[in-house]
């Protein structure tokens, strides 16, 4: 790496003096954590995805197993989710003491394969072995054939948890994700690296308005202060209930103040994204691998730029990986299959039961890709791709 030359992360937050103001605002306001910004930051997102209600919380794991658990999924359940994601969209499952399975990719896109979902759902009903949840992972900022998804989850009595992690601000047939026209519930993450930020945070939204408030009430211990709500007659104006086992996965204002900041800038901030893919598209037409496709009723907030190598070796894979970090290029892979995690190995899952995504996880490298990166980066990553390939 030439030391004149900055390292390159394959994702980076970006911070405007208004976002700055936004949260030394809050800092100077009455109130840091449970303030009114917290619900003008879920205002702000449900209408701007074209949903009735979101609820905030400290972070997308949080928002998963609070879905999960508003959905009833408990023992004996069954949660199907990609193996080809970070492990809280398995995790939340486990957190609620069901079992966990995994659907295999598609290799063009890396998403869940409906396909190879169907013929899982018609194994499963012949054992009776169905799953009460499905969690479609939306890698990359690319949706999931969600309107397939959601006539599978008819079909077979499945409810739909969106894991939008990477995909605020991207759309589906011309809808915003988080819509939830085709899921019970859309989860997103507000983690620096992700399209918009509040630091950490994540966020539920979803149409129906019990699910909504069951997410509330479990964000917070499992309280209400509404007395209209009250189980026993009030002692007076000082009470609240506890009626149901809750967590502490509440938003603060100083979040929700940076997270609503960013927010009106969400389209500019696809939009960027957008055209730095664009250009990776032309750099990297005469090298031997090729980026994800993107379906065509996705406009993908293209929160990864992910590159397979055409060489399944895994030492090549490594090589290239290695050589391109010694280059100063912060490449990542997103991700190693979870189904081959210690954790899940020791559940019964071995090497060999996803074969996709398995090759996937050989041979797949996230390239730096953020607002304010420069073509000048860009044409540097695909120089230093060039050199290593050809090592």
């Amino acid at each position: 790496m030439d030391p004149a030359e900055p390292f390159l992360p394959y994702g980076r937050q970006t911070i405007t003096e208004s976002d700055i103001k936004a949260v030394t605002d809050v800092l100077r306001s009455p109130y840091l954590t449970q303030g009114p910004v917290v619900p003008l930051f879920e205002r702000g997102v449900a209408e701007k995805v074209g949903c009735d209600h979101a609820i905030a919380v400290n972070s997308a794991t949080s928002a998963l197993h609070i879905a999960c658990l508003a959905l009833g999924l408990g023992p004996g359940d069954w949660l199907w989710t990609s193996p080809i994601t970070f492990v809280a969209s398995a995790n939340c499952a486990r957190y609620c003491g069901a079992n966990v399975d995994f659907v295999d990719i598609d290799p063009s896109t890396g998403l869940m394969s409906v396909d190879a979902l169907e013929q899982k759902l018609i194994q499963a009903e012949q054992t009776g072995l169905l799953p009460k949840v499905v969690v479609p992972v939306h890698l990359c900022g690319s949706s999931c054939s969600m309107q397939q998804i959601s006539f599978l989850a008819k079909r077979f009595g499945f409810a739909v948890i969106e894991d939008a992690s990477h995909a605020v601000g991207a759309r589906y047939q011309g809808e915003f994700v988080g819509s939830c026209t085709y899921s019970q519930i859309c989860v997103f993450s507000f983690h620096p690296v992700k399209i918009i930020t509040c630091a950490e945070g994540g966020m539920a939204t979803t149409k129906d308005p019990q699910l909504a408030q069951h997410m509330t009430d479990l964000r917070s211990h499992g309280i209400t202060k509404d007395d209209k709500r009250f189980e026993f007659p009030a002692p007076g104006p000082w009470s609240y209930e506890q009626q149901k086992l809750g967590f502490n996965y509440r938003m603060t204002d100083l979040q929700a103040a940076l997270g609503l900041s960013q927010l009106q800038r969400l389209d500019e901030i696809v939009a960027e994204r957008q055209r730095l893919f664009s250009v990776y598209e032309k750099l990297l037409v005469d090298l031997p691998l090729h980026l994800l496709s993107i379906p065509s009723e996705v406009s993908s907030s293209l929160h990864l730029a992910v590159i397979r190598l055409l060489n399944p070796d895994a030492r090549h894979h490594r090589s290239v990986f290695e050589g391109l970090r010694t280059l100063g290029i912060g490449v990542q892979l997103h991700y190693s299959p979870v189904h081959l995690q210690p954790y899940y190995q020791r559940l019964g899952f071995q090497v060999g039961d996803f074969p996709v995504a398995e090759s996937y996880g050989s041979n797949a490298i996230s390239l730096p890709l953020y607002p304010g990166l420069q073509e000048a980066d860009q044409m540097r990553v695909v120089r230093a791709l060039a050199q290593v390939l050809s090592a």
